[in-house]
């Protein structure tokens, strides 16, 4: 009897070591995901009216890209300030402005995958007119340029608001007179009153970096398009100009000087493209700034409160961790970049591979860096992987009806702050930690938060403006590189 109760209490013993292992072990596993605060805001309200001074400083400097390195090379600093597209929409609420800009970054998406998937074909579009074959073709959307800053442009200087966008090559700008233009906010700049406008002739070399320049045969001056994803389209006179940015002087940009243009930007002059091609205006002034610049977004939304970008070597951060730039040979435009995996929690993903974001001998696949997509968006698979993590280290929180593309959603009405779990980039040399509210967003005035992110059926992934907000980001195509300084806006 005694050697009974003897075993039973050995085996009450037993179980309770294995129940408490167990305890602990569930313990560990539920504590051992890692979480950050995010304090719960609504969509900002639509800012007031922004204020910039269009003054010319009595002093100063002028640069001209064509110059020799010796006398260039004592200026290689510039700074512009970058406000987010919506402060120039004066009647839309804080909710219709999310809504167009989720209209805005679908079309661009679509374009963006079209453009990198038929570059190096035939599959251009087609100017109106004789004799002219398309010059450039874009990646941008309808409207869908997310930054801008203002400019001045031409001799004496006027003022106009520019979209900026790493996405895209060509400078242009609409220009007097107009066979069609959309609104602007500036009045349409007229080249006839500018003593720094030149048109480039048919012969100029200038004229033959064009893809597929055209030639006015009454004028024998160049001609270029720019076409995008969605039809619409610029179309004018190639040529130079001085552009003003701050005080400096930038003189003989190549730019499109647009007489005809259709469907796109509500509200900018034109665009200042930032891409990798070699019409850019990185490219054109990379004798000026070293080849490298940066920017940091300041706020996703509307908001009064500015970014900046800088060009030359003081747009290298101290804090940022720099990973490879990638080349695809069939399109120069893109900031590729390799992703390897995801974290969410501080466990790696493990329906995540690098081979889901390879980008292949013929151009296929690979994630880009883009300012003028909203949302990221991750390869289908990948994108399945990282949602059902996500939604597994939330549990806690409560869940709400999909919205727009979001397909993982939470109602957090009512409340102030949530914990989430974290999530971390992982790129080639550089783990980029996002804060929490770079990928839990609201997206009405009711409380409802979404994860933002997107899956697309293109092998082609995006790295979107929303979550490189409050970064740094640092283009050193002189090294081949892009930077990530977190808390860069400072």
């Amino acid at each position: 009897m005694e050697g009974k109760a003897r075993n039973a209490s050995t085996l009450f013993f037993s179980f309770a070591c294995i129940f408490l292992s167990l305890s602990t072990a569930t313990t560990t596993l539920s504590t051992s995901l890692q979480f950050q605060t995010l304090t719960l805001n609504p969509l900002p309200n639509r800012p007031s009216t922004i204020s910039w001074a269009d003054t010319e400083p009595e002093i100063q400097t002028s640069m001209d890209p064509t110059a020799s390195e010796a006398s260039s090379s004592a200026t290689t600093f510039l700074s512009v300030q970058l406000h987010h597209i919506d402060a120039l929409s004066s009647d839309k609420s804080s909710q219709d402005l999310f809504n167009s800009r989720l209209a805005r970054d679908a079309a661009r998406v679509k374009s963006l995958i079209s453009l990198a998937a038929t570059a190096g074909g035939t599959n251009l579009t087609r100017a109106r007119g004789p004799g002219f074959s398309s010059s450039v073709v874009s990646g941008l959307a309808q409207g869908s340029g997310e930054y801008f800053t203002r400019l001045g442009v031409g001799t004496p200087v006027k003022y106009v608001y520019m979209v900026l966008d790493t996405g895209s090559d060509i400078v242009w700008i609409q220009c007097a007179p107009c066979t069609k233009c959309y609104s602007q906010t500036d009045p349409v700049f007229d080249p006839t009153k500018s003593r720094s406008f030149a048109n480039i002739p048919c012969v100029s070399p200038m004229c033959r970096r064009l893809d597929s320049p055209g030639c006015s045969t009454k004028k024998q001056i160049c001609l270029y398009q720019v076409s995008y994803g969605d039809g619409s389209f610029t179309v004018g006179e190639f040529s130079t100009e001085t552009l003003t940015f701050r005080g400096t002087r930038v003189d003989r940009v190549m730019l499109g000087c647009g007489h005809d243009n259709e469907g796109l930007f509500v509200g900018a002059a034109g665009l200042l493209g930032l891409g990798r091609g070699g019409l850019s205006f990185p490219s054109q002034m990379g004798r000026l700034f070293n080849r490298k610049f940066s920017y940091c977004l300041v706020d996703r939304s509307a908001s009064s409160k500015p970014s900046s970008m800088v060009f030359g070597d003081s747009a290298i951060s101290r804090t940022a961790q720099f990973t490879p730039m990638l080349s695809n040979p069939k399109v120069d435009t893109f900031y590729y970049v390799e992703l390897l995996g995801i974290s969410v929690g501080g466990t790696l993903v493990s329906g995540i591979s690098p081979s889901l974001f390879k980008l292949d001998s013929t151009g296929n696949g690979g994630v880009i860096i883009d300012s003028g997509t909203s949302v990221t968006r991750l390869t289908r698979p990948a994108y399945v992987a990282l949602r059902d993590a996500f939604r597994a280290g939330a549990s806690n929180l409560k869940q709400g009806p999909e919205f727009s593309l979001f397909d993982t959603c939470f109602d957090l009405s009512g409340k102030t702050e949530v914990k989430v779990p974290t999530v971390v980039l992982h790129f080639r040399g550089a783990d980029v930690s996002l804060p929490a509210s770079n990928y839990l967003i609201p997206v009405d005035n009711s409380g409802s938060f979404c994860f933002a992110f997107a899956g697309t059926m293109s092998g082609l992934s995006i790295i979107g403006n929303i979550q490189q907000q409050g970064f740094r980001v640092v283009y050193d195509l002189a090294a081949s590189r892009v930077g990530f300084a977190p808390r860069g806006c400072a």
